[in-house]
């Protein structure tokens, strides 16, 4: 029988390992969600101030009114032109 108690409490080591293994699984993931929330509201934030310092009646706007002034200017003679130059995500910071 000791063979039994043997491979039982070799599987409950086993379980619990996998069980450790999950909870570091879900606290890296959570760290890595938290992480990409971080920096995309930072870039948010970063472009927000450039658009509000490049526009000086930005700040008075709605965001509704600021994004039809901003497919305004995207639809102007030369900005789809001026849009394919910049570099692709990736490509350059």
């Amino acid at each position: 029988m000791g063979t039994v108690e043997q491979m039982n409490a070799e599987k409950e080591k086993v379980q619990k390992e996998l069980r450790q293994l999950e909870n570091r699984q879900k606290t890296l993931l959570n760290k890595q969600r938290d992480a990409e929330r971080r920096a995309r509201t930072r870039r948010l934030i970063e472009r927000g101030a450039i658009v509000e310092g490049v526009f000086s009646l930005a700040p008075d706007l709605s965001g509704e009114k600021v994004k039809a002034f901003l497919v305004a200017l995207s639809h102007l003679p030369g900005a789809a032109e001026l849009a394919a130059k910049l570099p692709k995500s990736g490509d350059e910071p």
